[in-house]
């Protein structure tokens, strides 16, 4: 993993503590360009203070309300899941999150007789037209690439290491800004589609994330597979996705900030980061290295993860929420991914285990649960369409399943796993296999 420090030296701890903050801050605000979108000043890094919860009104909009559906109270009030009620400001914006993680699906090019062959089909001034989003109120400044440094049997050499479209960095147009209150910069991370991401999400393994250097954090860990993702650079090229998805992550998102400060005074800002599946651990992984470098400079962080796995260990989480790192856990009951790594050893572990209950894969933040199952079709449980769908569905129980119009097309995920499939014979064995056996694999940790 590339170091975003100079070497720490050998000065006192709190002097090298902010010579490597200043390093950091300057490293990422190299990247900053006199042609930046106008935003305005970040808010003062303390925290927010805590506010009474919304009441349900219809009268109720997001820029009235914007901290609490960001999570300033963990979304206390706003979700209530033994009455099956969530806030319809809250469902609204989780749906239209969900909608903007659903353009990366729809924009992602799986011809493999395409020069853009699984790469993003459209430039980035349109690409939200193309996918039928024309009135998002967001404007994409930067494509982001993730390579995973993993191989397997199947995998063609000439393919290890090559970065692949995983989603985009935006900026809201100053309409949506009037609408949320705040400026917006927004992460959307596509799930698992490559077989080498297949791969990495079966790698169950913890790893010290040491994001940053000069306080490394050893205790803190995450899945192997993911920060492999997170911190691989690309070996090509291709696209242009210079360095690892970390390094294009820090670059962009903190020149946005950046700007953000420097333009439009009172205006306050955000920081959003959404996905889905493999996607949405990328995005907290992002958010504790951002906030783990001060990076967001005061921004509030906010993830919204739609389909899950876990990332990292209790001390993962704890650094997460000491950081004020907010999550909102989007889970179908029936979704295996869910519960994923850490089937069997997890936050919830107890008896005779409860003392490895420290060193187990741990959710981080608040779940808001959705429950659907249709059978014949179990690769509905996991499809991102139907989980908007269910979010939208209003009704006095909105978290009741329904069947969704995308899934009648074959979803998301029956495509991805089409694709997949058809690389080459081999590849549909394992990936059965990898089905099959993966709650296995990762408990066990084998791989």
């Amino acid at each position: 993993m590339a170091a975003l420090h100079p070497q720490c030296g050998g000065a006192s701890s709190k002097a090298r503590r902010v010579r490597c903050r200043a390093a950091s801050r300057t490293i990422a605000s190299a990247a900053v360009t006199a042609t930046s979108t106008a935003c305005s000043p970040v808010e003062a890094a303390a925290p927010a203070p805590r506010r009474a919860p919304a009441r349900r009104s219809t009268a109720a909009t997001v820029a009235g309300m914007w901290r609490q559906v960001q999570g300033c109270d963990d979304w206390e009030g706003l979700i209530d899941p033994t009455a099956g009620e969530v806030h319809p400001v809250l469902r609204a914006e989780v749906a239209r999150y969900g909608d903007l993680v659903s353009a990366c699906y729809k924009a992602f090019d799986l011809d493999p007789s395409s020069r853009r062959h699984l790469n993003c089909k459209y430039g980035r001034e349109r690409m939200l037209d193309e996918v039928g989003m024309p009135g998002a109120g967001y404007v994409i400044t930067r494509y982001i690439y993730a390579a995973a440094d993993v191989t397997f049997p199947t995998m063609e050499p000439s393919t290890a290491g090559r970065g692949r479209w995983i989603g985009y960095v935006a900026v809201s147009t100053d309409d949506m800004t009037r609408r949320l209150g705040r400026r917006d910069v927004l992460v959307s991370f596509r799930g698992t589609v490559t077989p080498a991401e297949w791969v990495a999400n079966l790698m169950s393994s913890l790893e010290p994330a040491r994001f940053d250097p000069c306080d490394p954090r050893p205790d803190v860990k995450v899945e192997s597979g993911f920060l492999s993702l997170y911190t691989s650079a690309d070996k090509t090229c291709r696209f242009g996705g210079a360095g690892s998805c970390r390094e294009q992550l820090l670059r962009e998102v903190s020149r946005l900030v950046d700007a953000c400060g420097k333009d439009r005074p009172g205006e306050d800002v955000s920081v959003t980061l959404a996905g889905h599946s493999m996607g949405s651990a990328l995005a907290l992984l992002f958010a504790y290295d951002l906030a783990e470098l001060g990076l967001n400079r005061g921004a509030p962080v906010t993830v919204y993860s739609f389909g899950g796995p876990r990332v990292g260990n209790a001390a993962f989480k704890a650094r997460c929420d000491e950081l004020g790192v907010k999550a909102l856990r989007v889970a179908n009951v029936h979704d295996p991914i869910t519960k994923l790594p850490g089937i069997f050893l997890n936050e919830a572990t107890t008896g005779v285990l409860s003392p490895w209950r420290g060193s187990c894969y741990t959710h981080v933040g608040v779940e808001l649960p959705l429950e659907f199952i249709k059978v014949g079709d179990l690769a509905s449980v996991h499809d991102l369409g139907t989980y908007v769908a269910l979010l939208r569905s209003g009704g006095e129980r909105p978290l009741q399943g329904a069947d969704s119009p995308r899934r009648r097309d074959g979803g998301v995920v029956a495509k991805v796993m089409e694709f997949v499939g058809r690389q080459r014979a081999g590849a549909v064995q394992w990936q059965d296999a990898a089905l099959q056996m993966g709650g296995l694999v990762q408990t066990l940790g084998l791989i």
